[in-house]
């Protein structure tokens, strides 16, 4: 993969990872960029060989988002991480992977709170219709409400229950309840129009497991 490409990824995808979280990106065969955080740090150099046995390399091979806690083995130290293939013109040519501590607990109630101009409002997830990254900001649209919260959009994927949300996009998490229709677009994507008419796109990336779910 050019190096100006693995720039352009980490420039417009950074901000969707958590400041917690290691970034690594991957071609086919070895890892090409590696940042540390200061809570996890693996190690990994740029040219280390992808092991069978990490998240990178399942994320690779089944071309499918991956999310799992790993023991020590590999890396000397234990870690939960979250690997997204890499596509190009329908072709696999990576994959990123956000790298964590440990994994993140989900929310104890069925409530995202968030604030809007002068308050804080908890909002049932029910009434959620999608999230957007926008402006390093994740906006919250709802039935009722909108406002930000201060989670990114990986951080809700990963505590947010998954048979009500699912990333749809880089820069959307949707509920699947308040689809109303898909519609298809260029390049085996997706159009989905929500209960309140906004149209979310779905991206190539996830286009397979949104229609998994759905069954279509």
């Amino acid at each position: 993969m050019d190096s100006s490409i693995v720039q352009h990824l980490f420039n417009n995808l950074y901000q969707l990872f958590p400041n917690t979280s290691s970034i690594a990106i991957a071609d086919l065969d070895k890892f090409i960029y590696y940042k540390p955080s200061l809570d996890i740090d693996l190690k990994i150099k740029p040219g280390d060989t992808i092991h069978s046995e990490t998240v990178t390399y399942k994320a690779i091979t089944t071309k499918k988002r991956v999310k799992e806690y790993k023991g020590d083995t590999i890396f000397g130290v234990s870690y939960y991480a979250i690997s997204q293939p890499i596509m190009m013109q329908k072709k696999i040519v990576g994959a990123m992977t956000a790298i964590f501590p440990r994994e993140p607990r989900g929310l104890s109630i069925p409530y995202l709170t968030v604030r809007t101009s002068d308050r804080w409002v908890p909002i049932h997830f029910e009434n959620i219709i999608f999230m957007e990254a926008q402006n390093r900001k994740t906006n919250v649209t709802s039935e009722n409400r909108n406002g930000t919260h201060r989670y990114n959009l990986t951080e809700l994927e990963i505590i947010l229950p998954n048979n009500i949300f699912i990333r749809c996009h880089r820069s959307y998490i949707i509920n699947l309840h308040q689809i109303r229709e898909v519609h298809p677009d260029s390049h085996s994507t997706f159009i989905l129009i929500m209960s309140d008419q906004s149209r979310v796109p779905v991206s190539q990336s996830y286009s397979k497991q949104l229609r998994n779910i759905l069954g279509f």
